[in-house]
């Protein structure tokens, strides 16, 4: 059976990817925390994935497989190179108020020193259940242990934790702003991932 193909996205991928995230972080904590508003989720959701593909795209750190239908968001080890996740966002006040606080919480719990860190990693729900997310996620461990560097994320949603146990991260800390829990977990260069890329 042929395996679909990963690669890195292009700026002609941006509506496929936003679509990707914003299906799949539906029901995600973090989501519902930050876009409060049903009325309005779908344009604030899409804002903002938008945001986070815009600042990445040009750096060729994105993976997806099968033209968008499951997505890595990645960032290199560049210090100093973090920009605030509410810049050039056209979000309401109290919305950038709570983008400002998640990302000062977990920014806080990052080290300074390099590492490749995890954005987003979202598979559309139409096609869960495939693995293509651990296919795409592989790619930044790989790049991550080239290096001799760790790996983060950060993720608020309890289930995704011992999905990530599994793939070889741990938690590095735990922490909570306003009324969400947030696990940041880390994957040790030369840690052995349980995904290999012929699965």
């Amino acid at each position: 059976m042929t395996q679909p193909v990963l690669r890195t996205a292009t700026a002609v991928d941006r509506e496929r990817v936003i679509a990707t995230i914003v299906a799949a972080f539906r029901d995600d904590p973090t989501f519902r925390y930050l876009f409060r508003e049903e009325h309005c989720f779908t344009e604030h959701a899409t804002a903002f994935a938008a945001y986070l593909f815009d600042k990445r795209v040009h750096r060729n750190n994105i993976w997806l497989i099968a033209d968008g239908a499951a997505v890595a968001l990645w960032d290199p080890p560049e210090p100093g190179d973090h920009v605030a996740a509410t810049a050039s966002l056209d979000l309401p006040s109290d919305v950038l108020s709570r983008l400002d606080a998640y990302d000062k919480a977990v920014q806080d719990h990052l080290p300074s020193t390099p590492h490749w860190y995890l954005g987003v990693l979202a598979t559309h729900p139409q096609y869960a259940g495939r693995r293509w997310g651990r296919r795409v996620m592989a790619v930044g461990l790989e790049r991550a242990a080239e290096d001799g560097v760790p790996a983060y994320l950060e993720t608020t949603n309890p289930r995704n934790v011992d999905l990530y146990r599994r793939s070889g991260w741990e938690i590095a800390a735990t922490l909570r702003t306003g009324d969400l829990d947030i696990w940041v977990m880390l994957h040790r260069p030369g840690v052995a991932s349980t995904f290999h890329r012929s699965e």
